[in-house]
């Protein structure tokens, strides 16, 4: 059967405003029409309903001066905390996992120090295509010497650099990471004085790991319990270890439960707060640390600081001249549910296209649909745009913007205007502060400079950073609280001091249980689809489905090569693709690096094969992220039309 064209649709940039007429459809608008129009309807909004009828979604694409003004706008001149981003989605859990063991929600080491571990262990992450920078550390780390394990359902082009794949079943992280601490502790191999020192809750988290034997762990993941008894006592007794991973950890419905179960190895063995020792998520955008380092989040102001704190929130208030909610705002999970019961009304949407990258993207279209005015500031004409009342042309942050981003080290650095940005594409903050001026709030920014010191001068993470310190180091790390000294590229060196001042709170063990995956597999849907990334595009394929690339195959449902066969597909032959909540066609691909039982698919291609129809709305209580990685599905061959 002939292989239809799969190659991602090309969206054209959008120039100018657009406005939807009484018709229905969007047109060509003056900046001075386009504005109006959408402070109007978020006024409307408001006044008949609330300020907690809107809601911001701010980019992790874009700058952390645009979104530390995107939460500005929506703390200030909206009334709410209701704002959120697309880190809800993919790296909400690590955030919730690390602050809950050590009061901070980035990643404990630099990208440096890989290089110089003796052991990297990569948990659910297949570094090497959806985040090659950070692989090339890894394969220095590898060639000065480095033991390298992988854990990942599929043997993943990662996998295949490492000493030892173990090809763990979906679902079940916790209970490996748990028959890990039980070998552990019975091998005699836990940091006693570091536990002791700087930890709370060994005892009972020696109970609660202490029925998973290795051969009662073997009979739920998968792994042989000889390969989960080599990864212990490897990662045990290495000097330096680090353990990284990505979605594969964070998009299931107890995804907060499963960083911390991953996190405790770190506090058994003393793997954190030192050189080369320390636990790493890697985050998949530009800017995905630094949106929640700004406060683009529900729950914590710039800094990280808590909304629930009097002391934090009346800084905030004595600067912008405003009275703060002390309460939490909702998740971007609970905007979409909040559109479905008319609680939420009007949404501000800012370089993200929710329509293709929710979870049941069907259901996310419809939530969508339900609003009453929905406003969409993008470089592209989305699928999310395509359905706003008002439509928005921004600056692209990576060429035609000034101002800085932080990546998965916690590494602040400056991004530069290289080019004019086309027709009337506005500047993202010129274009917020255009909409706060016609609700009342006159904010004058010379530049993105100004911005970032007005931050500086709010979160003392920051406050060293200044743009001539950012530029004169390539970059520097938070935290960065002075202007004359150098940060430590690691965090939590304190919790090896002696003196308890200086050790300050200890890490607590997290007591997490197994739950495995909501989406069951049966006779009906008897296969596991999990989702990921490739090399060659970039989510839901809005911006680099416009470059060619020659690795683009577009998008296929893998199998292993025995489930081909039982299925009686061939490589190209298109079938049809189903779960619990809808259905997509799709060409097969054939792939060794899966198991008997398991599918993979992107999510690159929404507008040729909307993979997320068939994911699962099935969210982690603590983070709000969905179980992207573990749906049940089927696969049916077609039937020729001549039939």
């Amino acid at each position: 059967m002939k292989k239809k064209d799969r190659q991602p649709k090309q969206y054209t940039r959008l120039t100018h405003p657009l406005v939807r007429d009484s018709n229905g459809t969007l047109r060509q608008a003056t900046w001075d029409e386009a504005l109006e129009r959408a402070a109007a309807g978020f006024r409307r909004a408001t006044d008949t309903y609330g300020p907690d009828a809107f809601a911001m979604l701010s980019c992790a694409r874009a700058t952390n001066e645009m979104n530390y003004v995107a939460q500005k706008f929506t703390r200030v001149v909206m009334g709410t905390n209701n704002v959120d981003s697309c880190n809800r989605t993919c790296h909400a859990p690590s955030v919730a996992g690390l602050s809950a063991a050590f009061g901070s929600g980035g990643g404990t080491s630099s990208y440096e120090e890989v290089e110089h571990a003796d052991l990297i262990l990569m948990w659910g992450s297949n570094a090497r295509l959806a985040h090659p920078i950070f692989f090339h550390h890894v394969l220095k780390g590898i060639r000065n010497g480095a033991r390298m394990y992988a854990v990942d359902p599929r043997r993943t082009s990662t996998a295949e650099w490492a000493e030892g794949w173990l090809g763990l079943n979906v679902g079940t992280d916790i209970p490996l990471a748990h028959a890990m601490g039980r070998e552990i502790i019975h091998a005699g191999l836990v940091n006693r004085s570091f536990v002791e020192r700087a930890t709370t809750g060994f005892t009972e988290y020696a109970g609660l790991v202490e029925p998973w034997t290795l051969s009662a762990a073997e009979k739920v993941t998968g792994v042989p319990a000889a390969a989960i008894r080599e990864l212990a006592h490897a990662y045990a007794t290495a000097e330096r270890a680090q353990l990284c991973w990505t979605l594969g950890i964070t998009e299931h419905h107890n995804g907060t439960d499963n960083v911390r179960a991953l996190i405790n190895l770190s506090l058994l063995t003393g793997h954190v707060g030192r050189y080369g020792a320390g636990v790493q998520p890697l985050r998949g955008q530009n800017n995905v640390q630094g949106g929640g380092d700004m406060g683009a989040i529900p729950n914590k102001l710039p800094g990280f600081q808590d909304i629930l704190d009097p002391a934090a929130r009346g800084k905030f208030e004595r600067t912008w001249e405003t009275v703060i909610p002390p309460r939490y705002g909702m998740t971007l999970t609970a905007m979409f549910e909040a559109m479905e019961s008319r609680e939420l009304r009007a949404v501000y949407c800012i370089g993200e296209n929710p329509a293709q990258s929710e979870a049941d993207s069907e259901q996310a279209m419809r939530r969508l649909a339900a609003l009453d005015h929905l406003v969409v500031q993008d470089i592209f004409l989305t699928k999310t745009a395509q359905m706003a009342d008002v439509v928005l042309p921004a600056t692209a942050a990576w060429a035609e913007t000034d101002g800085t981003t932080t990546n998965s080290e916690r590494r602040v650095q400056r991004v530069r205007a290289a080019v004019k940005p086309p027709g009337e594409a506005r500047e993202d903050i010129d274009i917020i502060c255009a909409l706060a001026e016609r609700l009342g709030h006159d904010w004058k920014f010379a530049d993105s400079e100004s911005v970032w010191n007005e931050l500086r001068s709010l979160s003392p993470d920051h406050y060293g950073m200044t743009y001539d310190r950012l530029e004169e180091h390539q970059g520097l790390q938070w935290p960065c609280p002075d202007t004359d000294r150098l940060p430590s590229s690691f965090l939590h060196a304190r919790l090896w001091e002696t003196d308890p001042e200086r050790r300050g709170p200890a890490a607590p063990f997290g007591l997490v249980a197994h739950d495995p995956p909501v989406d069951l597999t049966d006779e009906d849907y008897p296969l596991r689809l999990t989702t990921g990334r490739r090399l060659d595009s970039y989510n839901t394929g809005v911006q680099s489905g416009s470059f060619a690339s020659p690795l683009r195959r577009g998008e296929y449902i893998e199998l292993c090569p025995e489930d081909a066969a039982a299925y009686g597909v061939e490589v190209g032959e298109e079938v049809r693709v189903s779960s619990r909540r809808g259905a997509v066609t799709a060409p097969v691909w054939v792939d060794p690096g899966l198991r008997p039982g398991l599918a993979f698919m992107t999510m690159h291609f929404p507008d040729e094969v909307d993979t997320n129809q068939l994911t699962i709305e099935a969210n982690c209580p603590i983070a709000g992220t969905a179980e992207f990685k573990a749906s049940a599905i089927r696969i049916e061959k077609l039937v020729p039309a001549w039939t």
